[in-house]
């Protein structure tokens, strides 16, 4: 594992209570799971930064444009 940091997060009881019952189950602790999820959510922002990107280079159409061609091309 990699250099570590404490930080305090105050969660709801419910949700306290799942997280501890999972590690419990699962044999990990609460900060695994939490890093787990704060990672995976972290990808995906990445994820969705590099489609917007990718979708940056798309040419623009108005919708007014978009539903011309839907119904030219018999789709509405």
């Amino acid at each position: 594992m990699s250099e570590s940091k404490r930080s305090t997060v105050y969660f709801e009881a419910d949700i306290h209570n799942a997280l501890r019952v999972k590690a419990a189950h699962t044999h990990r602790s609460v900060s695994e799971i939490v890093n787990d999820v704060v990672r995976r959510a972290l990808r995906e922002d990445q994820e969705d930064l590099a489609a917007f990107d990718e979708r940056g280079k798309e040419r623009e159409i108005s919708y007014e444009a978009l539903l011309n061609d839907l119904k030219a091309h018999g789709k509405i």
